[in-house]
């Protein structure tokens, strides 16, 4: 994991690898206390600060990625332009702007918030539980994107029409459509309405 200023202060000098931590919340979203990235999702999971970022080009197709195989959680599926969790005390706008950039190496531009969604999706592969409480945002991208391979396995800008035939074919995280769901009518502003999202 990068160095940042959350980060810094508590990163350990043997060398060993940090334990990442995640802020729980209550239901409302209030920060209640901290655990460990991969304990807050082990079953029955944790309630968790999370975000998802839908950035679109110009002609209003939104960029989606396919997970690393890599990955922990929800290997090779397809996803929103990035997602994940703030660290402790961190603001998940500026989390979610961090986070697209170190994934994806773009920076988004006119990103603007987007409501929260709280969820519960179990992952029957890995069984591991999202119990999120999500800060959605949407944005746009004007540069192309420069994936992180360990992060990303690629990386594809899709119409409405494209998404559904992606979709009806290749296997999407559990919570893509909740939070695509959730964040619709922010991207209809951003997009206008004959972007048909």
């Amino acid at each position: 994991m990068p160095t940042t200023p959350a980060t810094a202060a508590n990163s350990p000098s043997n060398g060993a690898p940090e334990a990442i931590l995640l802020e729980l919340v209550d239901e409302h979203g209030n920060t209640i206390g901290t655990a460990e990235k991969l304990a807050a999702h082990r079953a029955p999971g944790q309630l968790h600060r999370a975000f998802s970022v839908f950035l679109f080009d110009e002609q209003g197709r939104l960029l989606l990625q396919r997970r690393a195989l890599g990955k922990y959680h929800s290997p090779g599926v397809w996803s929103n332009t990035c997602c994940g969790h703030p660290y402790p005390g961190e603001a998940p706008f500026t989390a979610a702007a961090r986070r697209t950039f170190e994934e994806l190496g773009v920076s988004p531009s006119l990103m603007a918030e987007a409501g929260t969604v709280r969820y519960n999706h179990p992952d029957p592969d890995s069984g591991l539980v999202e119990q999120e409480f999500n800060h959605l945002f949407v944005g746009l991208v004007q540069s192309p994107p420069r994936p992180d391979p360990e992060e990303v396995g690629e990386t594809a800008l899709v119409t409405p029409e494209e998404l559904a035939l992606l979709r009806a074919g290749a296997p999407f995280s559990a919570w893509f459509m909740t939070v695509l769901d959730a964040a619709r009518p922010a991207i209809r502003e951003l997009t206008g309405p004959s972007g048909g999202w």
